[in-house]
C-alpha cells in the first residue's frame, strides 16, 4: 500500500522560497494592519499597476504586528512570475500551458477527518463572550481611505442550494463588525453569485467557508472563470491535477460546508439572503480598495452581508494578503486568462500558437499578447480569428495584440518593437465596439464616453503587428554569428 502523500500548503511554498536567494524577506519591525503594510511593500516589491516608484520584489513577512502577538502578515508571494513558477517546479514562460493542461485533467478534492485539519488547531466561536473578529484577524487596509480592513486573499467556498456542486473564488471581503463581513460580487460570470442567487430565492442563508493562506496553486486556480470552467466546475481540482493529488478539506464546525484543511485561517458563516448594506458604512469615505487598473474603486452602495459564526485558525498562524493593483494580481488572474485563451485557440487552431502573456500593465485581465506562427499562407488572417476567440475565451479582455514567433511576448520592449516596425494604425487596428468588459475601467464610464449604453460596455481592439506571410523576407531580424559567449564572461 502507497504512503500518503503530505498536503502541499502555504508554509510549503514558503520553504521554497527560503532556499531562493533575495526571494523572501522576514522583518520584526513593528508594523500597524492599517495602511502601513501596503505602504511598505508599494516601494519593496508590489509592482504591477500600483503608482510609481515601485518595482519586482522579494515576498514579505511582517512578524510583529501591532495588537495581534501571535499572527505574522505575509504579503507578496505570487508577485514574481518566477517566484510563482519555482513554487510550482515551472518554467515561467510554461506556466498558460500548464494551467491548461491541469483544468483539462482535474483531480477532485477529498475530505479528511478533523483530526488531520491543521486549519483547526485552535478555534472561536462567535457565540463566546468577548469573540470579535477584527481582534483575531488582522486584515489590513490598502490605504488611508479604504472603507475598512479587507481579507484580500480570502477563498470563499460555497455550494449549490439543488445540485450540491461546489465552488471556490477570491473576492473583496471588508470587515465591517465584529461578526460580520461584507462581499463584493462582481455581476454575472461568478459561480458563488449563481448559487447565491437560489438561496436568496429560497430565502435561506448560504453557509460559505472563507479560508486564507493556502497552496499558491489553489489561489490561481481558483481564478478561472467561465467557460474555461463552466458552472459545476470546482477549481480546486485545478489544484489536485497541478499537485498531482487532491486537495484536502475537512467539515466547518459550525456551518454545513468544507474548508481548505490546512489553511492558516477560516472564516464560517452564512450569506444573508436579501440583505444588503453600504461598503463604506463605517467610513463614509465612497471608496473601497486599490483595485487591479491602478485606480482604488468606489464603495459599493448595495452588498451582501456574511454573518462570521466561528474563526479556527493554525497555531501562530501567518494571514496572507495581497495589495489589489500588484504584480500579485497580476499572476492571480493573469495565468488563468492565459490558459483559458490556449486552451481555447488550441482547440480551433492548433499548431498556430506559440504562447500568450497577460500583460501586467492590464492588471491581468484588460491585455493580452499572443505570439503567433504563419506556417503558410492560408494562415494569413488566422492570427484576427485567434485574437477573436481569446475575447471569447475571457470575457473581461479589452486589448489584444498579436506578435510573430521572433518576438518575445514576456519582452515589453520586444513588443513595443513590432509594435513600431510591422504594424500600421490605419490597417492593422481592429476596433469591436459595444462589448461587455469590466466595470472597474474607468474609461468604461457614461461620463468618460456618452455614447456607451451601460457602465462596463467597451471597445474591444485588436493591434495586429505580425508580419503579413507573404512579405516575411522583408522583415528578418539581424542574424549574428553564433557564439559560446558564456566562456567570455568567467
Amino acid at each position: 500500500m502507497s504512503e500518503k502523500k503530505e498536503s502541499f500548503g502555504l508554509r510549503e511554498a514558503l520553504s521554497i522560497l527560503e532556499d531562493m536567494p533575495g526571494q523572501l524577506h522576514c522583518t520584526d519591525e513593528p508594523v500597524a494592519a492599517s495602511a502601513e503594510i501596503s505602504g511598505i511593500y508599494r516601494y519593496v516589491g508590489a509592482g504591477g499597476t500600483v503608482k510609481r516608484p515601485t518595482k519586482e520584489g522579494p515576498a514579505m513577512i511582517f512578524n510583529k504586528i501591532e495588537g495581534y502577538p501571535d499572527t505574522k502578515v505575509l504579503i507578496g508571494l505570487l508577485a514574481s512570475r518566477k517566484r510563482v513558477a519555482a513554487m510550482l517546479n515551472q518554467s515561467p514562460e510554461h506556466l498558460g500551458r500548464f494551467f491548461a493542461d491541469a483544468v483539462m485533467n482535474p483531480i477532485q478534492p477529498i475530505t479528511v477527518s478533523k483530526e488531520e485539519a491543521q486549519c483547526q488547531e485552535v478555534v472561536h466561536l462567535a457565540s463566546d463572550p468577548g469573540f470579535d473578529l477584527r481582534k483575531i484577524v488582522p486584515a489590513p487596509t490598502n490605504t488611508e481611505e479604504d472603507a475598512g480592513p479587507y481579507i484580500t486573499m480570502g477563498l470563499v467556498y460555497g455550494s449549490d442550494l439543488e445540485t450540491k456542486e461546489s465552488d471556490i473564488t477570491i473576492h473583496r471581503l471588508c470587515v465591517q463588525g465584529r461578526d460580520e463581513l461584507t462581499m463584493y460580487i462582481v455581476p454575472g460570470g461568478r459561480h458563488l453569485g449563481a448559487f447565491f442567487d437560489k438561496y436568496e430565492n429560497a430565502d435561506k442563508p448560504m453557509p460559505v467557508s472563507i479560508s486564507i493562506g493556502v497552496d499558491p496553486a489553489i489561489e490561481i486556480g481558483a481564478c478561472f472563470e467561465p467557460p474555461t470552467t463552466p458552472l459545476g466546475y470546482n477549481e480546486l481540482a485545478v489544484a489536485g491535477s497541478i499537485r498531482q493529488q487532491p486537495v484536502e478539506l475537512v467539515d466547518c464546525l459550525t456551518i454545513n460546508e468544507k474548508a481548505i484543511a490546512n489553511a492558516e485561517f477560516v472564516l464560517e458563516g452564512e450569506l444573508l439572503p436579501n440583505v444588503r448594506v453600504r461598503e463604506d458604512k463605517n467610513t463614509n469615505t465612497g471608496k473601497a480598495m486599490p483595485e487591479f487598473p491602478g485606480y482604488t474603486g468606489p464603495a459599493q452602495e448595495e452588498v451582501p452581508v456574511i454573518k462570521i459564526k466561528a474563526v479556527t485558525h493554525r497555531k501562530n498562524p501567518i494571514l496572507q494578503t495581497v495589495i489589489g493593483p500588484s504584480e500579485e494580481h497580476v499572476n492571480l488572474a493573469g495565468i488563468p486568462t492565459e490558459a483559458s485563451i490556449i486552451q481555447m485557440i488550441d482547440k480551433a487552431m492548433p499548431g498556430r500558437l506559440q504562447n500568450v502573456y497577460s500583460h501586467p500593465s492590464g492588471g491581468g485581465k484588460y491585455m493580452a499578447i499572443l505570439q503567433f506562427k504563419k506556417g503558410i499562407s492560408s494562415d494569413e488572417g488566422r492570427q484576427r480569428q485567434a485574437a477573436l476567440v481569446a475575447f471569447s475565451a475571457f470575457s473581461e479582455l479589452k486589448h489584444v495584440i498579436l506578435v510573430d514567433e521572433d518576438v518575445d511576448p514576456f519582452d515589453s520592449s520586444d513588443v513595443m518593437w513590432a509594435m513600431n516596425t510591422r504594424y500600421q494604425g490605419d490597417i492593422d487596428t481592429v476596433f469591436i465596439p459595444g462589448v461587455r468588459c469590466h466595470p472597474l475601467d474607468p474609461t468604461q464610464n457614461l461620463l468618460y464616453n456618452p455614447l456607451l449604453r451601460d457602465v462596463g460596455i467597451s471597445c474591444k481592439v485588436i493591434f495586429d503587428c505580425t508580419v503579413p506571410y507573404d512579405q516575411k523576407d522583408r522583415f528578418q531580424r539581424a542574424k549574428f554569428k553564433e557564439m559560446d559567449y558564456k566562456k567570455y564572461l568567467n
